[in-house]
């Protein structure tokens, strides 16, 4: 990133501050929220509000290869994703690599390539990038490698999954699904179908296995969960296991589990947005009804975090309040990032800027810097800019 914004007052705006919404200033200097009579930019007409925080989305695939059999260099569809997260508010995402017996983009030697190529991108980033490692309980005798992996890239956040039942299911419903899902990663049906059958038929090693990282990631501070819970016996078995982070529970059950044992539930924004899921599984508006969904992700779609946001304002369920703090407050406490998440003097200045009449983001500000900045508030943050030159003559 570039240097940090001269400091500013921001004002004429709605702001989104100790869990309320006035009209008031923010002052901004040094990459955090300050105070100070400080040149002014009038955004009169804007939201100003949390940075939003992401805490798994796997847009970044589709960057990397826009089509199947058309990749690119892993650190273009990085810097694809990047300004895609910044444009929709974004100010830190994880990005969930799979690391998978599936093989090609989702097995550990591509893992491995994506966690080098964003540790080298990381001093030109936009956003705060991070990487999720989804891990398949089934990815046998890769273990020691995820740990070394882990340790080396410095990841903080993996979750548990096992899709194999889905493969067997789908194998068997409509195999032209496996065929295409084969193809991803260079296989036929028929290939991938054999990866699953030897996986399955070593399901005794999984148990002792995931106790064994679980241990590994309390010891590296390392967050970990579990994804697609489909009942609450499987939420309460991670819960037990210490995977305590809930993401994407497949029924209500799962769900309610989660929360009787205290481990936040994440939901896919989309899926909001949208009116359902759309593999099927529970929708997320009844769950956030319910009070039993903490946070919401962008899973494949950066834009429907805040339009999420603003559906649940528009339907009656929540508060624009409540609704912003499930993509920003919430996740930076389930993630344990006390320096962001809420505008207060002394954290980190992550803003977003969102038009009140189109509800477009305007503008995003991570730790002081700009990362994105379009129409009408462009020339805005230009007017303040020669304000600061003259102020410094």
């Amino acid at each position: 990133m570039d240097t940090c914004l001269p400091p500013l007052r921001l004002t004429g705006a709605t702001v989104l501050r100790d869990g309320h919404l006035s009209d008031r200033t923010v002052a901004i200097a040094d990459g955090q929220i300050s105070a100070g009579p400080f040149p002014a930019v009038d955004l009169s007409g804007y939201y100003i509000l949390p940075g939003i925080i992401d805490l798994h989305g796997d847009a970044f695939e589709r960057h990397i290869a826009p089509r199947p059999s058309a990749p690119f260099p892993i650190q273009t569809g990085l810097i694809g994703a990047d300004r895609d997260a910044a444009a929709n508010g974004v100010t830190t995402a994880w990005l969930a690599q799979s690391w998978s017996w599936e093989g090609g983009m989702r097995g550990p030697d591509f893992a491995e390539q994506v966690m080098a190529t964003l540790a080298a991108y990381r001093p030109r980033m936009l956003c705060d990038l991070r990487l999720q490692i989804r891990y398949e309980t089934h990815a046998h005798d890769s273990a020691d490698r995820l740990l070394a992996a882990v340790r080396r890239y410095d990841i903080d956040y993996v979750v548990f999954n096992n899709h194999l039942d889905e493969a067997v299911e789908m194998w068997a419903v409509n195999p032209s699904d496996v065929a295409a899902w084969a193809r991803k990663s260079g296989k036929s049906g028929k290939e991938l179908m054999a990866i699953v059958a030897e996986a399955k038929a070593r399901s005794g090693e999984v148990p002792r296995r995931l106790c064994r990282l679980a241990e590994a990631f309390d010891v590296l501070g390392v967050h970990y969960g579990s994804h697609d819970d489909p009942d609450g016996e499987t939420r309460e078995m991670f819960s037990m296991l210490g995977a305590k982070i809930c993401e994407f529970p497949t029924s209500s059950h799962a769900a309610k589990v989660a929360k009787a044992v205290g481990d936040p539930v994440l939901m896919g924004a989309p899926n909001v947005v949208r009116g359902g899921s759309q593999a099927g599984n529970i929708a997320a508006v009844s769950l956030i009804r319910a009070g039993k969904c903490d946070a919401l992700v962008s899973d494949y779609f950066y834009p429907a975090l805040a339009q999420a946001a603003f559906r649940l304002v528009d339907d009656g369920v929540l508060s624009l309040p409540a609704a912003w703090a499930m993509i920003s407050t919430n996740p930076a406490r389930i993630l344990h990032l006390p320096d962001r998440g809420e505008i207060a003097a002394g954290k980190r200045a992550d803003l977003v800027m969102i038009d009140k009449e189109t509800r477009q983001v305007a503008a995003t500000i991570v730790a002081g810097r700009l990362a994105y900045l379009g129409g009408a508030a462009a020339l805005r943050f230009m007017a303040a800019g020669s304000a600061v030159r003259i102020a410094a003559e």
